[in-house]
């Protein structure tokens, strides 16, 4: 952001202030000066020159031979510019003066047999803009000798100041002599708006609707009638000129000097062009095209937000205005927008048409919703004060959701806390009443604070901390020679994930890592994905919600370039979003660390010492158990098995912590298998890591050789199918004798000569007493107590 210091003073007294002392509290106040161009110094030994005479160079066709007079002699100068005449007034660089750009030194020359004494300069070369097509022709009346930056009006010291992206207020004259006005303690003020407004009412002369008011929460449009489109004032030329802009003309002009100087950006149609006398602003809604105002076609996606009248779009809304509405020299009718756009909607806009303006950098970052009426009328007053324009009565404004202050509590002991210094409330309520923040209400230890619309980036308590240490001086903060940290136990957040990956890799199986971003339709097939506001392509427009479709992913691209046989895993991060509406805060989505696990093809190729060995659900169960074991955590987690499956297994297994399940796994259907052209079966296991790392192993403990034998006995039922293996488990612990220690499901059979959703289940159970030898009769009485007890209860009939 380039700032001039003689329009800042426009808006605030600076006298008895040097420039260093400027550049140094805009600095330690959070705007850093990057740069400092004092035109005077910078332009030193450079005058306004008259040509006297041009001739042609008698050794070369494209040089001139120049007579000017510098006020006190005339010097011979070659020239290669092809609009140079005489009679004309131009900028002179003498001997030994230094070029702005390029940094060189103008020395006596011979340039083809002929000597020259300076050189006559373009605006590229004094720095001061990119045109390089010529010379530029001064003023005729300005006199010979006359000082460069005088006779451009540069007798002025501009800062490039570095802002950083949450603060947009400072992206114009008018936000940073707030801060100098907090800094100094000076008051600032807006300049006087001076209206002479004559009927009929800009509302009989447009109409104005917002259809997407998402994107557009603020949309004010007045009329300016009969204005004469001609070259701007000196006054105003040179103010642009000194920041960097070309004047073109009156209206552009305006638009952009209201834009640096109070940070609002505007565009002004051509009344007449627009059909219906109309203004819509909406979504394109349909991919299509539109020429912009530098005559270039731009391809629109449906979501784009436009400005359209009654017929056709004629801007794209933030960015820049379209060429079927621009004013030109024959315009008369004026329609000024002024505007707040969604940041968001004009960031993906611009970034994907790679098309950046003055406009779409500060909407991108945040405007100001109520300073676009004064904003508006500041352009009216303006135009008819530079275009002899008659400003309409009023304006239409449409503003469907209102800006509403949020306020915040501010506690003077949280200052001190934090800067670790006292700083008096008195001050603190002048610092903030200089940046514009109003105070609510007051008590004897705390402040209740307004936040200014545009101060988006002022949320919370913390943040008006800042803007107190900042003003106040942040060298003011005491240094501290010694600090003294209680040192804790170090916890290493990756180990658990590491180790796991050794684990796995032990295995045999290898990591990949996918991208954690997924299209809108993929996203919403396995879970309630969360959008990204700023998606960098339609495909990568949602958060992952399961690690599924990355690894199904995976799989497909492999099977393409025939690698058929894979064992893999990845661990990431998913989301999902937690009810519906808007995302508020941190309890409107979960994020868990999760592990997929994926089999398919052969575990072991086809050689001369063994034949092909396909991957199967035990591999994979295989796996998953010896993964858990090493967690240390297989005793505290219950095996569920289910031969009905989902939307993605058809049967498979769970592994649960009391009602939580922790780990799922087995073979993925075909339906979804197939819409990844995946045409060979594969198994999946996938593990909520942030829940199975919750789960503390139990302490090792060392355990005795048994002194007495185990007593082992069999059983198998029938039950309803949806019954589950580890309810029935559950239930026999509880409710057996501690000579019980044991209980495994070993079989699981399903057919049609046990009717009609039935199922068997085969159980072995464990019996031992660490004090005696069991006898055959204890054993049975507590083995049928068993069945009995799960005849009852699950309504089970005994096989065999």
């Amino acid at each position: 952001m380039i700032i001039s210091l003689n329009w800042l003073k426009d808006y605030i007294n600076l006298d008895g202030i040097t420039v260093e002392e400027i550049e140094d509290k805009l600095s330690t106040s959070g705007l850093e000066v990057e740069e400092i161009t004092d035109y005077p110094k910078t332009l030193d030994g450079f005058v306004v020159g008259h040509v006297r005479e041009k001739i042609k160079h008698p050794n070369a066709d494209k040089l001139s031979l120049c007579k000017v007079f510098d006020g006190e002699e005339e010097l011979s100068i070659v020239c290669g510019a092809p609009n140079v005449d005489g009679g004309q007034n131009i900028i002179l660089a003498k001997v030994g003066a230094v070029v702005p750009n390029g940094g060189f030194e103008i020395k006596k020359a011979k340039i083809r047999g002929e000597k020259s004494f300076g050189m006559i300069c373009s605006e590229s070369e004094l720095g001061i803009s990119e045109n390089h097509d010529g010379i530029m022709v001064l003023d005729p009346d300005l006199q010979p000798g006359t000082s460069a930056a005088k006779a451009l009006g540069l007798d002025d010291v501009v800062f490039e100041i570095a802002v950083t992206p949450n603060r947009p207020d400072a992206l114009s004259h008018i936000g940073v002599a707030r801060d100098l006005s907090a800094v100094f303690g000076r008051p600032f003020n807006y300049p006087e708006l001076k209206l002479d407004e004559n009927k009929p009412a800009s509302s009989e002369q447009v109409k104005i609707s917002i259809e997407d008011t998402a994107g557009c929460s603020r949309y004010i449009g007045k009329v300016v009638r009969n204005v004469t489109i001609k070259e701007s004032p000196e006054w105003m030329k040179k103010r642009l000129v000194a920041i960097g802009l070309r004047p073109r003309n009156n209206i552009v002009d305006i638009s952009n000097y209201v834009l640096h100087e109070v940070g609002q950006p505007l565009h002004t149609f051509d009344l007449d062009k627009l059909a219906g006398s109309e203004i819509i602003v909406k979504q394109a809604g349909k991919d299509k095209k539109f020429v912009t105002l530098d005559s270039k076609e731009r391809q629109l996606k449906a979501d784009d937000l436009m400005i359209c009248d009654g017929e056709k779009e004629v801007a794209i809304a933030g960015v820049m205005g379209g060429e079927n509405s621009e004013v030109t020299e024959s315009t008369k009718n004026i329609l000024i927008e002024a505007a707040y756009f969604h940041p968001s909607y004009i960031r993906k806009t611009a970034k994907r048409l790679g098309l950046s303006s003055d406009a779409s950098y500060r909407f991108e970052r945040g405007c100001d919703p109520e300073i676009t009426k004064w904003a508006a009328d500041r352009t009216a007053a303006l135009i008819a004060e530079l275009g002899d324009g008659e400003i309409s009565e009023g304006e239409v404004d449409i503003y469907p959701n209102k800006y509403q202050p949020k306020i915040v509590n501010l506690r003077y002991n949280r200052i001190n806390k934090i800067l670790g210094y006292e700083v008096e409330p008195a001050r603190v309520k002048e610092i903030l009443d200089y940046l514009g923040f109003k105070t609510e209400s007051e008590y004897d230890d705390s402040l209740n604070i307004a936040i200014p619309s545009y101060r988006p980036d002022c949320e919370r308590e913390i943040d008006l901390v800042e803007e107190v240490a900042r003003i106040n001086g942040f060298d003011l903060i005491p240094v501290k020679p010694k600090i003294n940290v209680t040192l804790g136990v170090k916890v290493d957040e990756s180990a658990y994930l590491d180790n796991i990956r050794t684990l796995l890799t032990g295995m045999g199986l290898n990591e990949i890592v996918t991208n954690s971003l997924l299209n809108s339709a993929t996203a919403a097939k396995y879970g309630n994905p969360i959008g990204v506001l700023n998606p960098q392509s339609v495909e990568m427009s949602h958060m992952r919600p399961s690690m599924l479709p990355g690894m199904l992913s995976t799989i497909s691209k492999n099977l393409k370039v025939k690698e058929k046989n894979l064992a893999l895993f990845e661990m990431g991060s998913v989301f999902n979003q937690v009810g519906e509406g808007e995302i508020a805060s941190f309890d409107d989505f979960s994020e868990i660390k999760e592990l997929v696990i994926a089999l398919t093809g052969n575990s072991v190729e086809h050689a001369w010492y063994t034949a092909d060995d396909e991957y199967d659900f035990y591999h994979l169960k295989g796996i998953a158990d010896e993964l858990i074991t090493k967690l240390f955590v297989d005793n505290q987690l219950a095996d569920n098995y289910y031969s009905e499956g989902d939307d993605f297994y058809k049967y498979g297994f769970r592994k649960v912590f009391g009602e939580e399940v922790v780990c799922r796994g087995g073979l993925i259907e075909n339906e979804l298998t197939d819409s990844y052209d995946i045409s060979q079966p594969v198994f999946v296991f996938t593990v909520n890591l942030t829940a199975l790392k919750k789960i503390q192993p139990e302490e090792k403990s060392y355990t005795e050789l048994l002194k007495f034998p185990k007593v082992y006995r069999d059983f198998a039922v029938v039950i309803e199918k949806n019954i589950d293996s580890g309810e029935i488990i559950s239930d026999i612990l509880a409710s057996s004798s501690k000579l019980l220690k044991n209980i495994k499901l070993f079989d699981i059979f399903e057919g049609k000569s046990l009717g009609e959703n039935k199922k068997s289940l085969a159980f072995r159970l464990e019996y031992y007493d660490n004090a005696a030898t069991l006898t055959e009769d204890k054993v049975e009485k507590e083995f049928w107590k068993v069945i009995d007890k799960v005849k009852k209860k699950f309504n089970a009939q005994l096989r065999g």
